[in-house]
């Protein structure tokens, strides 16, 4: 499992310092700031390329470069900062579940333009999946893709890795290499192991009911159809609370994900499953996966229940398995919903921010911070977690700024209150709790409102 990386000079700092939790590791920040970032060296970390490396169709977790050097005023590059690029380094710290530490370190090959690689023993790795925001998935398998010769290219036998765009999650991966399929998809294994009804139809099952958004509307599949005379294949379909079942490929963009990621887990771990059993290892006891922008497309009930669902679905894969999980958020609701589960033991908050330096230029900042119960999700907007002034919208809380200067101000005349009141009955509910105040002021200052 991972406990640190540390970077020199790769990404939005000059050195950045990520520690991970045991269990759980959550990520904040405002868009542009490194989140999905450290998510893509992550699973380099684990695997030792990146995602776009092995699947070019990719348009997301390409290679990380270092940072260039700044330019002089004469337009040359600052020799003593190793020319066009600085001098990038990554350290990782890996933990096994003996407890071992594995540290390796990668330097930047300028001339290559690629990261030196070492070669990680299987027990400090584990199944890695990484579920990225547009829907593509990152395969990992200490099984199938680790072996001796990995970094020396004389086994070409086994695939890299399982790298998957949102078309080939649903429709299969084929690799041109190896001259073979990969993954036949979701369409076609959902629809097979339907008909088959074995183990891993249920165990697809059990996950589905994990991920389900509520009790009320537990994820759960219909019957097999066919939905077009250009399409041989059948179709696997969701039974939906109005009474029909939906063809998948026809569900909502949230459903889609959440069916997706399903798919991904029992696929990943049957798979693994065949692999030991075929080489005649044991299966690996760990598993890490990483998951950006959580939220992405759930309905807010939804948000609310995903962050422990996932840690359930992880159970349905192994009782025994240990599982990380490393997440993106950007939703006060998620955030929320941790509050019942979080333990500083093995979980962590990390969080991204501007910090302004002396001369007024920016850097960016990883914080860990002390994750503080907030007890409602509109707090949490305000928290160090999104950091904004008011969880009321632009319009209200500068009615109410004016509203709260004008209070205390002796010379504020009837007139300007009977339009600053317009103006807060415009952005304001009629239940609002700020209007007891408001009228009680009023009341007493005289104001005709």
């Amino acid at each position: 499992m991972l406990k640190k990386i540390t970077l020199n000079n790769v990404g939005p700092s000059a050195e950045m310092q990520v520690e991970f939790g045991d269990r759980l590791t959550v990520i904040t920040g405002d868009n542009g700031l490194g989140k999905s970032f450290l998510l893509d060296v992550a699973w380099w970390a684990l695997t030792s390329y990146w995602p776009a490396e092995i699947n070019p169709a990719l348009t997301s977790g390409g290679k990380a470069l270092p940072t260039k050097s700044p330019r002089k005023e004469n337009g040359n590059q600052d020799p003593e900062e190793g020319g066009q690029q600085r001098r990038g380094k990554i350290l990782v710290e890996l933990q096994n579940t003996d407890g071992e530490i594995k540290i390796f370190v990668s330097d930047f090959v300028v001339r290559e333009q690629s990261w030196t690689k070492q070669s990680i023993q299987p027990d400090h790795l584990g199944l890695t999946i990484y579920a990225m925001s547009d829907g593509s998935f990152a395969i990992w398998d200490p099984t199938r893709n680790y072996w001796p010769n990995v970094h020396s290219g004389l086994d070409v036998e086994r695939p890299l890795g399982y790298i998957f765009s949102p078309n080939q999650v649903w429709d299969g991966l084929t690799s041109k290499t190896l001259r073979t399929t990969l993954c036949n998809g979701l369409i076609l294994d959902w629809a097979t192991w339907q008909r088959e009804g074995g183990a891993t139809f249920e165990r697809l099952k059990r996950i589905l009911k994990s991920l389900s958004p509520n009790p009320k509307e537990q994820l759960e599949p219909g019957g097999l159809i066919r939905i077009s005379l250009k399409d041989g294949r059948d179709m696997p379909t969701i039974k939906m609370p109005y009474g029909q079942d939906v063809p998948i490929a026809h569900a909502s963009s949230g459903i889609r994900r959440i069916l997706a990621l399903a798919y991904m887990l029992t696929w990943a771990w049957e798979e693994h499953l065949a692999a030991a059993n075929l080489v005649e290892e044991d299966p690996s006891d760990q598993i890490t996966l990483l998951i950006d922008e959580v939220e992405a497309h759930l309905h807010p009930q939804w948000q609310r229940r995903i962050v422990p669902a996932l840690m359930q679905a992880m159970t349905e894969l192994s009782s025994t398995l240990k599982a990380q999980v490393v997440l993106t958020t950007h939703s006060p609701l998620v955030m929320a919903s941790l509050e019942p589960i979080f333990s500083a033991d093995v979980d962590c908050w990390l969080d991204l921010d501007y910090e302004t330096g002396e001369h007024g230029a920016s850097e960016v900042l990883l914080t860990e911070r002390e994750f503080l119960k907030m007890g409602d999700a509109s707090d949490w907007l305000t928290s160090e977690a999104f950091d904004l002034d008011s969880s009321r919208s632009l319009e209200a809380a500068a009615a109410l700024e004016q509203a709260a200067i004008a209070m205390s101000n002796p010379s504020f005349g009837g007139d300007e209150a009977k339009s600053l009141h317009a103006a807060l009955a415009k952005v304001l509910g009629a239940t609002d709790p700020f209007w007891a105040r408001w009228r009680y002021v009023a009341e007493r200052k005289g104001w005709p409102i």
